[in-house]
Order: C-alpha cells, then sequence, then structure tokens
C-alpha cells in the first residue's frame, strides 16, 4: 500500500450549514456539490475533502460514534508565518465559527491556533519552523 491519504471523509448533520461556511464563509470551491448528500474540496494536490451527510454515512459504513466533548482528530492547515495563522483564523471567525482559539506561541516551537466547523471539528491553523513545515507547504 502506497503511503498518502487521498479521502478525509467528515461525516456532518446540517449539510447546508456545512456549504455555507465552507464555500461561503472561508471562500473554498467545491469540486462536487450534490445537495442533501455530499459536498467536496480539493484540499491538496491528489487530496480530498468531503464532507457527508451523516444520515448517508451511516447508511453505508453503519452507526457513527457520537457524545459530548471533541472529536479524537484535527485537521491542519499550515502557513509560511504566524501572520498567516492570526489571518486564516480571523476568517474562520468572520465566517461563523463556532469555536476559535487564538494562535499563540507553542512549546514544540511553532505557533498555530484553532477553529471549529459547523460540527466542532477542529481545525489547526499553524506555522511550523521546523523542517516537517516545509514538507506540508506547497
Amino acid at each position: 500500500m502506497d503511503q498518502r491519504i487521498s479521502f478525509i471523509t467528515l461525516a456532518v448533520a446540517d449539510l447546508d450549514a456545512t456549504r455555507r461556511f465552507y464555500r461561503d464563509g472561508l471562500g473554498w470551491t467545491p469540486e462536487i456539490d450534490v445537495p442533501g448528500e455530499v459536498l467536496m474540496f480539493r484540499a491538496g494536490e491528489h487530496l480530498v475533502l468531503s464532507l457527508w451527510d451523516r444520515a448517508s454515512c451511516e447508511a453505508e459504513v453503519g452507526t457513527l460514534m457520537s457524545g459530548p466533548g471533541i472529536a479524537p482528530l484535527t485537521i491542519s492547515h499550515n502557513m509560511p508565518s504566524p501572520e498567516g495563522v492570526d489571518e486564516v483564523l480571523a476568517t474562520a471567525k468572520a465566517a461563523g465559527a463556532p469555536h476559535v482559539q487564538p494562535g499563540m506561541q507553542r512549546d514544540w516551537g511553532g505557533y498555530s491556533g484553532y477553529f471549529s466547523d459547523p460540527d466542532g471539528f477542529r481545525w489547526e491553523v499553524a506555522h511550523n519552523p521546523s523542517p516537517v513545515g516545509d514538507i506540508v507547504l506547497p
């Protein structure tokens, strides 16, 4: 198996709210938009972020876990500077992100903050000055 990820799929409760947040608020352009079912965005050279209606997802993959708290994952968007991090966080806040944690220096040597989308999925926006930072930037 090749060491790569092609798709990240998130099950969402309200696809219309998700569309407004990503398309209208963050300014992303969908590759595929099937109302009531799925919304797909090109998120990298060979990567698609798929936002799938929760009921449709459950019908195919089975019952999804749910409950209080934050999903045990983050999606990261890396920037070449701390100022870029702050700009993305401001855009997310203006788009209506229900949770925005401002950027700050981190113990690991970088600068990052977080926002959540309408379903509570946490996005990390980071500037990583280490060599791994060069790997993830286009």
